[in-house]
This record gives structure tokens, sequence and C-alpha cells, in this order.
């Protein structure tokens, strides 16, 4: 594996830092549960399009620059280094359905989705989870009867991030009521003002308000909108992250880290438990800095040994259920930590870090542990495919 890059690529890093530093939005992305958000997050990708910085790595006829795996790295890395806006909304179209589109959609799909997506027109949800199949996905209940040339959709989600911002979402449904598990899944693009969508919003311990409950009562979805072939659903699912092959986690490394030297510039300034030394002299809170320290360095060189791999081999492999499982622990004993530090000040503390302080960051870790696949999901994913043990029969 190579670490170094060519000086283009480093010229490259150059104009996307001068870019960055130049257009960060100066005022926070509004809270979650402001109206204004997606007002927010659209103007924040339209930006970036109109200066030809919207889907890096995309295909260049659908309004993407078609640039390389490492240079989408590159962008993902100085845009955490900038502390630009979360994507926020846009989300699920950049960092999902777009991808999937690109990788298994037709020509007029693509034609009509892709630009729009890149441009901030439009905003997309993931229509994956439900009550009985969050990471246990397969199990998944909702129905899709094909009635001539449409899908008559029944069925419920949950989970549904920005679900009541969205315009369109991608639908995951079992299309054949005789299958189970993998078999006879369809994912197919559905337009969220159809009739017959329900969205609740579902508050959230930092008081977050992306979360949604979808229902579906007899939705009509034309059969055009499915994506690659009725029944072929979790291969379409499966196809999501080919095109960003794991580099949009660097973006998360990246916040990390500086996450932590926030933490270790801070413990410099408060007073230890004796009262008579910084924070950072006590022996207990100095290792369990240095731990992070330590951690977040090695889960970015592994993260780096994944995106080499997957630009050999074309896809991710099972090896980023590692990277996940180890990211989350560290983000659930940086914030952990980060509670003892602050103590009672924690609860006032507001700080750059998704405008929700340290205590909002501290709530959210929590999720960090079932978003995506639980740990113990993660944990088989490793056993299993990884090192090669036994499959879980329990």
């Amino acid at each position: 594996m190579d670490l170094d890059f060519t000086v283009e690529e480093q010229e490259f890093r150059d104009e996307v830092r001068t870019w960055l530093c130049e257009h960060v939005p100066t005022q926070p992305r509004p809270h979650g549960d402001d109206p204004d958000s997606r007002d927010f997050d659209l103007g924040w990708q339209r930006a970036q399009y109109d200066d030809g910085w919207a889907g890096i790595s995309w295909p260049a006829e659908y309004g993407g620059r078609g640039l390389s795996t490492l240079q989408q790295l590159i962008w993902y890395e100085e845009y955490a280094r900038a502390d630009a806006p979360w994507i926020g909304a846009c989300f699920v179209g950049i960092n999902h359905g777009g991808p999937t589109l690109i990788a298994r959609a037709i020509d007029a799909q693509k034609t009509f989705h892709l630009p729009r997506i890149l441009r901030g027109d439009v905003v997309w949800c993931q229509g994956f989870s439900e009550p009985e199949a969050g990471s246990d996905l397969a199990n998944l209940k909702t129905r899709a009867v094909v009635d001539g040339n449409e899908l008559i959709v029944t069925g419920q989600k949950i989970w549904t991030s920005f679900a009541h911002l969205a315009d369109y979402q991608e639908l995951l449904v079992r299309s054949d009521p005789e299958s189970s598990r993998h078999m006879g899944l369809t994912w197919v693009i559905c337009d969220m003002h159809a009739p017959g969508i329900t969205v609740r919003q579902i508050p959230t311990l930092d008081r977050g308000a992306e979360f949604c409950e979808v229902l579906y009562e007899e939705v009509r979805i034309p059969i055009s909108n499915v994506v690659g072939d009725i029944g072929d659903g979790w291969s379409v699912a499966m196809s999501t992250l080919t095109l960003e092959r794991g580099t949009g986690f660097m973006a998360e490394i990246i916040h990390t880290k500086q996450m932590i030297e926030a933490l270790i510039d801070e413990a410099r300034h408060r007073t230890a438990p004796d009262g008579r030394r910084p924070l950072l002299a006590d022996d207990d809170y100095a290792r369990r800095l240095g731990a992070l320290k330590a951690e977040i360095t090695v889960l970015r060189s592994a993260a780096y040994r994944a995106i080499s791999r997957n630009r050999r081999t074309g896809t991710p492999g099972p090896e980023g259920s590692m990277l996940r499982l180890a990211y989350g622990d560290l983000l659930q004993a940086l914030t952990r930590l980060a509670m003892d530090v602050f103590g009672h000040d924690a609860l006032a503390y507001i700080d750059r870090f998704r405008n929700g302080g340290w205590t909002g960051a501290w709530l959210r870790s929590f999720a960090a542990g079932m978003g995506g696949g639980t740990f113990e999901i993660q944990r088989n994913i490793i056993g299993e495919r990884v090192l090669g043990l036994p499959r879980d029969r329990s």
C-alpha cells in the first residue's frame, strides 16, 4: 500500500483547501427541527455544484467531476479539516441514492435524478429499516403488489432520516409474498408526495428531528421507478457503496481527531480532581486521552488500507465492519471521557461539534452501536467473513 500522494494529487488538495477556506458558510447549520435546515443544506449543496465541487467521483455526464477515488478521499479529508457543515438532508441522495442509481439504474432514471441530486434541487431519504427489520434488513415485510404497470405498496418504515423533508425515497419492498430473507425484494424510487404516505417525526435524545416513521397505505408507484429488476432488490441495495468505496469514512475520522485534540486542549486548562494541577497532568485522564489519540491514528491507517484494497478489488470488503466497530467503540469512549472532563459544565457547553456541543455528541454516540448494523451484527460479520468462524445459528 502506497500512502504517498502524487504531485497532481497534492495540487488538487491545495485547490480543495483554498476553495473551502473561501466558501465554507460562516453561519452554523440550523438544528434538525428548524424548518430552515432543508434550505441551508440544499443551498450549500448548490454552492458546491456551481463551482464544480459536487460529485467529485460521479460521472461527468451527470454533473460530477469524474475524478479518482483518491481525489474523492482528499475532498473528504479537507472538507472535515475546514469544519464544513454536515451534509444533513443531502446525505442519502449524495451517499446512497445517487451512487446506487449510477451503479444500477437505466439511463432515463440517471438522466432525470442524478443532476437534481447534485444541484441540490431535491432531498432523498432511505426506506430500508422496519420495526422488525433493522440490522436484520432481510426480514423486511413492507409489501408491493404488482398491478398492471404499478406497484401498490403497503407497510411501515422506521428511522427514516429526513423523510419529513424528502422529495424521493430509495425504498426496499417485498414484491414476492412467498419469498423470504434476501429473495423477492425490489428497490424502487418512491415519490414522497404520493397519496397514501404518512410521515411522523421521532424526537431523539439530543432533541434532533431527523428520524421519522413512514406509513404506506396502498401507495401506487410506477414500475418504471424500479431500479434493476423486480425481485432483485437485495443485489441493488448492496450496490450502494460501490462508487464511494469507503472514502467518506475519512471525514468522520478527521472530525473525530479534531474532537480529541480539542478535548486534550480543554484538559490543559481544567483542574484535576486534586485541585492543584491541570487535568492533563492526572495519570488517569492522561492515559485515557493518550489512548484515544493512538486509536484514532491506527484507525486512520486502517481506513487508508481498506480504501487501497477497495481500489484494487473494485468493491468494499467485510473489513469495513472492523472499521465501523472500532470507530463506534472509540466515539463512545471519547464522548464518555468528555462528560468526565466537563462535569456539570457539559450540560451548558456548546461548541462547533455538530451544533450540539459535547453533550449532544455524547447522546448521539449511543446510536453508534445500532445504526447501520448493531455492534453484535458487525462482530458476526467479522467472525464469519474475516476470521472464517462458523456462522452463528442462534
